[in-house]
């Protein structure tokens, strides 16, 4: 008969001296714990992270033990999603062996899986940012080649601007046109009008000459 209790007591102090700084003991009845999985140091030292959670089964390991992401860091929830189908999954296949390591390990190599998955995705990214300035800097440099299309669109824009710019013109004129003062109106603008002729005429003295034969009939 299997002494369940055994195994499960056997395997709690293996974990403990294979993760010293990462193992915590929740409850004993039932047996409860976390273990807490970091991943190698991807790039600029970044690293994802989760705390598991497992709760032995009276009959564990004849049973799956039960289990659940407590914490994640820098995991999203597709992450999340893959690493719990990844713990059934390793359950499954080591029913009635203790598993607890083995589901560990399974959940590391997940870990390390995903910083290289960052790092190739910002690889890309970086690229092809590259690549969009690369092409970015061929259209300022040889411009967009003429179809009769974009030709049209274009004549189209020109000629509507410049009919609005007519337009504006000859509502300026017409404005100008409006403002512009009569005599009369000059007159009532300002009397001394009427007399700076002969005010002129006054301060010019002897040096003014008037041909009066302009003003003589011509039968004279």
């Amino acid at each position: 008969m299997t002494d369940y209790s055994e195994e499960q007591r056997n395997e709690l102090e293996a974990l403990e001296s294979i993760y010293p700084d990462s193992f915590t003991v929740l409850s004993e009845k039932p047996t409860t714990f976390t273990i807490t999985v970091t991943s190698e140091a991807g790039e600029n030292d970044e690293t994802v992270q989760t705390t598991l959670k497992f709760t032995y089964r009276e009959k564990y390991p004849d049973e799956t033990p039960l289990y659940e992401i407590v914490s994640q860091e820098n995991l999203d929830g597709n992450d999340v999603t893959d690493i719990i189908k990844l713990l059934e999954q390793q359950a499954e296949e080591n029913l009635g062996m203790v598993m607890i390591f083995t589901l560990v390990s399974a959940v590391q190599e997940k870990l390390n899986e995903i910083v290289d998955q960052i790092k190739t995705r910002r690889e890309e990214e970086k690229k092809q940012k590259e690549r969009e300035a690369e092409e970015e800097e061929k259209q300022r440099f040889h411009g967009t080649p003429v179809t009769i299309e974009n030709f049209l669109n274009w004549k189209a824009k020109f000629d509507a601007e410049l009919l609005e710019i007519k337009r504006k013109k000859m509502k300026e004129e017409e404005q100008a046109g409006k403002n512009k003062l009569s005599g009369k109106q000059l007159f009532e603008m300002d009397h001394n009008l009427d007399t700076s002729d002969i005010q002129f005429l006054e301060e010019a003295g002897n040096s003014v000459e008037v041909d009066e034969s302009l003003f003589q009939e011509m039968d004279d």
